[in-house]
Parts: C-alpha cells; sequence; structure tokens
C-alpha cells in the first residue's frame, strides 16, 4: 500500500520508549519552553530591595495566573511503589503520565479554581483569586473509591478521602495578621502557666475562647482542655481544617498536591526531588512573590443595608450565629510580617517584607488600637459541626473529620456553593445543615418566621466580595 511503511520490531520499542520518556520528562520542539519564562523572581531580588512591592504583586499574580506546563516541572515523576498516594511519585489517570484528578495533578494553574468572582449573577462574574465551582472541588488523599455503590446500594458513593472547595483569596492578609496576633497571645498564656504550674490558664485571644491549659508539678503541660486549635497553640487560618499559618504555607503543599510542582525550599536548590528531569521547579522567590499577592488582596465588602437587612443583622446576632462568625476582629498593627523561613513562634524572625494593610491597594480600614479591622465573620477557631457534616478521611481521626474552622462570611452572596465541600447550593440548606456545636443556633433558624429568615438571608446578601479585584495590577 503507498505511503505505508511496516515498522520493524526494534523501531516500535524505541518508539514505545520514547512515549513512555516524554509521560514522565519534559518534551519539547524547538522554541518550546516552561511557561514562567526565563526571567524568574529571585528571593535576593526581594529582599535587596530591587523591586517595588507592586512590581513583586504583579509577579506574584503571573505566577497565580500561569499554566505551568512539563518544561516548568509540571507533573510528578516515576510511581513511587512504596507510597502512591502523596506527591512526586503518584500514578496517573490511565498511566497517561500527566493529570490523576482524584488526588492532585488536576490542574494547571491556580486561576481554574480560583476564578469566580461572584456566582450571585448569570452569567458568573469571573476574575482572579475567586471562588471555584463545584467542577474545581479536590478530592484529597483518598484510599479507596466506590462511585458505582454496588457494595451495600445505600445511595452513597463511598470514599475515604477528603473533598475540598476552593475559597478566595480576598482579605488573607487580615486573616494572616490576625492569627499572629492570637498565637502570640496564647503563647504568652503558655508562659504564664509555667510560670504558676498548677493553675489553670483561660486561653483567650480577641474575644475567642480556645478552653485552658495547667502544667503540672513536673512541669509537663495539660493540654487536654484546649479547643478549636492544636495542641501547639499556633493558629492556622487557611485550610478547612486550620492546617496552615500563612497562605505561604498553604502555596507550598497546593503547588506539590495540584501541580507536581516541587519548590525549591522544600527540596532543595538544583534538586529533582521527584525524578521528572526538571530542578528548581518553584523558587522562594516566587513563593514570597505569591505571598505578598495574597497578602495585599483587598477584603470583601458590605453594602449598604435595606430595612429587612437590618433587621436581618439583629437576628444574626440575636440567635447565636455571631458567637463563631463573629463579625470583626481587631489587629493590634497595621503591618504584617512576611517572614522566609518563618517561625510560627516567633514573628520578628526573617522578615523580608512588611505590608500595610491599611494602605490604599490593600483596603482595611484602621481602628483605635494602631492596627486595622477585619471584617471576616469568623473566630479563626476549629468546632465540631456534627455528624451531618463529617468527613471519612482515612488518615485523620473522627474528631477531627468532625471539625472544621468556622466559614469567613465576608462575600458569601456571592461565593456559593456553599460548606467545606460545596455540597449546599443555597444560604438556607447551608444554615439547614449545620449540626454538632452550631446545631442550636440553626434550630433558632429553623424556627424564625418566614419573614424572619427573609431578613436575615437579606443580611447575609449584604456580604459582598470586592469590586473589580487586582485592576490596578491588571492595567500594568
Amino acid at each position: 500500500m503507498a505511503g505505508f511503511t511496516v515498522m520493524s520490531l526494534g523501531s516500535k520499542r524505541r518508539l514505545l520508549w520514547a512515549l513512555a520518556w516524554c509521560a514522565l520528562a519534559p518534551c519539547a520542539g524547538a522554541g518550546e519552553t516552561g511557561n514562567l519564562g526565563p526571567d524568574r523572581i529571585t528571593q535576593a531580588a526581594i529582599t535587596e530591595g530591587g523591586l517595588a512591592i507592586d512590581q513583586i504583586r504583579a509577579g506574584g499574580l503571573r505566577i497565580f495566573t500561569t499554566p505551568f506546563n512539563k518544561l516548568d516541572g509540571y507533573g510528578d515523576g516515576p510511581m513511587n511503589a512504596a507510597d502512591t498516594i502523596s506527591p512526586g511519585g503518584r500514578p496517573t489517570l490511565g498511566g497517561n503520565g500527566t493529570l490523576l484528578r482524584v488526588n492532585g495533578l488536576d490542574a494547571q494553574t491556580c486561576l481554574e479554581c480560583h476564578s469566580i468572582i461572584s456566582n450571585a449573577s448569570i452569567p458568573a462574574e469571573l476574575g482572579i483569586g475567586g471562588v471555584g465551582g463545584s467542577n474545581s472541588n479536590a478530592v484529597i488523599k483518598p484510599l479507596s473509591m466506590e462511585p458505582a455503590d454496588l457494595r451495600d446500594l445505600d445511595g452513597a458513593a463511598d470514599f475515604d478521602g477528603r473533598f475540598a472547595n476552593p475559597p478566595f483569596l480576598f482579605g488573607a492578609g487580615g486573616v494572616e495578621l490576625l492569627a499572629l496576633e492570637m498565637t502570640r497571645d496564647l503563647q504568652r498564656l503558655k508562659q504564664q502557666a509555667l510560670d504558676r504550674p498548677g493553675r489553670r490558664v483561660a486561653l483567650r485571644s480577641k474575644g475567642v475562647d480556645f478552653g485552658s491549659i495547667v502544667v503540672d508539678g513536673a512541669g509537663e503541660v495539660d493540654t487536654t482542655g484546649v479547643v478549636g486549635v492544636d495542641a501547639d497553640l499556633i493558629v492556622r487560618p487557611f485550610g478547612r481544617k486550620g492546617e496552615f499559618a500563612t497562605t505561604r504555607d498553604f502555596d507550598v503543599d497546593a503547588m506539590q498536591f495540584h501541580f507536581g510542582m516541587q519548590p525549591v525550599e522544600v527540596v532543595g536548590a538544583g534538586v529533582d526531588g521527584d525524578g521528572d528531569g526538571v530542578v528548581n521547579e518553584i523558587l522562594v522567590g516566587e513563593l514570597s512573590a505569591l505571598h505578598v499577592f495574597a497578602a495585599t488582596s483587598p477584603p470583601s465588602r458590605r453594602v449598604r443595608l435595606s430595612a429587612a437587612a437590618r433587621q436581618g443583622e439583629r437576628l444574626f446576632g440575636a440567635i447565636g450565629c455571631g458567637e463563631c462568625h463573629k463579625p470583626a476582629l481587631d489587629t493590634e498593627h497595621r503591618q504584617l510580617p512576611l517572614r522566609f523561613p518563618a517561625d510560627p513562634l516567633d514573628p520578628s524572625a526573617n522578615v523580608y517584607l512588611q505590608v500595610d494593610l491599611a494602605a490604599r491597594r490593600t483596603g482595611f480600614a484602621r481602628n483605635g488600637q494602631g492596627g486595622v479591622t477585619v471584617p471576616l465573620f469568623a473566630d479563626l477557631k476549629r468546632h465540631d459541626m456534627g455528624d451531618g457534616l463529617r468527613e471519612n478521611f482515612a488518615q485523620a481521626s473522627e474528631h477531627r473529620n468532625r471539625e472544621f474552622t468556622t466559614a469567613r462570611l465576608w462575600g458569601v452572596a456571592d461565593t456559593a456553593p456553599y460548606l467545606h465541600d460545596g455540597r449546599a447550593t443555597t444560604l438556607t440548606e447551608a444554615i439547614l445543615l449545620h449540626g454538632g456545636e452550631a446545631q442550636a443556633a440553626r434550630d433558632q433558624f429553623a424556627d424564625l418566621r418566614d419573614r424572619q429568615q427573609d431578613a436575615l438571608l437579606a443580611f447575609l446578601r449584604s456580604l459582598r466580595t470586592p469590586e473589580r479585584p487586582f485592576a490596578d495590577l491588571l492595567r500594568r
């Protein structure tokens, strides 16, 4: 047959070898490069003052929106048979060498999962740094899944991982500074307990109750009375389980999980941490730029209240919603210290940049304490949300599977779907799914007359995301 060539066995083997290698190592044609480009941001350029803060922010915006490819280091390397679930050596879907989707390797860019500024309109308002729709949910570290429900036909597609809907970035600097100051307070109270063995010390910061500790005669700290925070008394406000103290900590984890991009600060400079043929996949300076970008993101806003919404605001407090969804918390300082490497117990160590949260680009309102007011409608504390919202994560305890950090309600009018996994498509549904520590407030909402419920919902719809976030950077 004209134009048809029969390949020899040796040629077939060489072709198969080449295709297999391309699945694991970056293959490029002439002129193809990684999307991060040749002019990458280094930590030295930031710390030595070679870049203005808006240049650093613009660099963070670029990294946030860059679709990483294999020449950047996208993807894991060869599968690690000893650990097939952790980033670096995961299998890929059908052995395609690129994507997994059910345990990370599920996107090419941060923007894919943080792209909805408002879901309150049709069509949705798209933009940078927003929430993700249900299609962006991440399925985290499942060991088994049964989507067909063949085992017991109970209507549940069982899995034993975590299911997480992406939140927005807005106002992250204010949240981070609050957590830093609360950690400082809790560590000071811990020292008081150490100085006075046998005396129980209450752990309160910014009006939030974290339980108590006591030190016995042998100097051992009893943390069984600690609630809503880890025993080390470090407030970690990022992640639905309170896992990350800073957005940088979150980004380090996300880079590896979602993209298979190995940060230099994790694996070392010049080290191919996942064996995919690429080194220096994400530089220290690039993660610093991402940190600056998030820390300077504008906070959400409130619109003028109607008469019904004012009534709803009063009801919000009266039925107990505000006990966890605290309308605002105040910082004592305006400057957020960005640190690398960070010591969670020492905010003054290794500071490479100070971010003024009251500056116009960030936009928090100053308070009378020398700091800023953060209107987040949360308490940065974990709460038991009951059996109805309990996760079935095999790698967590039963208690931790029931706990979630209080959702920040600023911007809630625009950020459907709701709850940690996006299972609630309306605000009413989200409220009625509350349980555990929130059961009493949920029941009081359910007992309200229809007109009162409508008023409370009108109040929640006054909590909006920022208008035109990052507009100054997009004009550059």
